[in-house]
């Protein structure tokens, strides 16, 4: 199949509910109101496919954008694709999952998520900050930069609040990856996310909250299944 009976067959499962639940939440248009679950049906027949995942992308359409992230041959994404995919983020689900879900299992999600972090567009350094908390999530600890990774959570501690509004939540993000899913690291990311408290961040009109980092890692401590890694960065 190629992009154009994608996009016509997905135009089928839209939904004006989804579509205006998704708007909340932030998605920008065009967006047709395709639930994931339904997306991921269409993931699983078409498994993965380089091609088509580019050209689902370039329509700008949300759903379509969502699932190319799905169908990625993240092995094949050069640098060049992470960029325009990047730069082309219209909303924080694709910011803080999409891109970065993709990016995180490419060759150069360590190289780009340091590069993406410093960009001073919003978007940007959110997308950086969510893929490195992917990577963490599914790299195993001894093939990980943990010195570097210290200094980024002591970077967040000093930056966090000072940081744009979906930056401060992808940082939080972060911090609570690292106590999640990285055994060494957990103890000082429980410490630095009870000295850096609550972070406030303006979740518009939904019901959102954003987690105090040590609680969260806590019930992971509590589960015994801090370190345990992800499969995927992809859901």
């Amino acid at each position: 199949m190629n992009a154009a009976e994608i996009v016509a067959e997905l135009e089928t499962l839209g939904s004006e509910a989804t579509r205006k639940t998704l708007l909340r939440h932030g998605v920008s248009e065009p967006v047709l109101g395709v639930k994931v679950a339904d997306l991921q049906k269409i993931r699983k027949r078409i498994k993965v496919d380089y091609q088509l995942a580019l050209d689902l992308y370039e329509t700008g359409i949300y759903d379509a954008r969502y699932l190319a992230g799905l169908i990625a041959d993240d092995s094949r994404m050069t640098k060049r694709d992470l960029q325009r995919w990047a730069k082309q983020g219209s909303c924080g689900s694709l910011c803080g999952y999409t891109v970065p879900w993709v990016a995180s299992e490419s060759r150069y999600g360590w190289e780009m998520g340091l590069k993406w972090i410093e960009a001073r567009q919003p978007h940007i350094a959110v997308i950086g900050w969510s893929t490195l908390s992917s990577l963490v999530a599914i790299k195993a600890d001894e093939d990980l930069d943990l010195a570097a990774l210290k200094a980024l959570l002591q970077r967040v501690e000093r930056e966090i609040h000072d940081a744009p509004n979906r930056v401060r939540y992808a940082m939080n993000g972060f911090v609570i990856s690292l106590g999640t899913y990285v055994t060494s690291l957990s103890k000082a990311a429980i410490a630095a996310g009870k000295r850096i408290g609550v972070v406030d961040v303006d979740v518009g009109d939904t019901s959102c909250k954003v987690p105090f980092a040590p609680d969260y890692i806590n019930k992971v401590v509590k589960r015994g299944t801090v370190g345990k890694k992800r499969k995927t960065a992809k859901c």
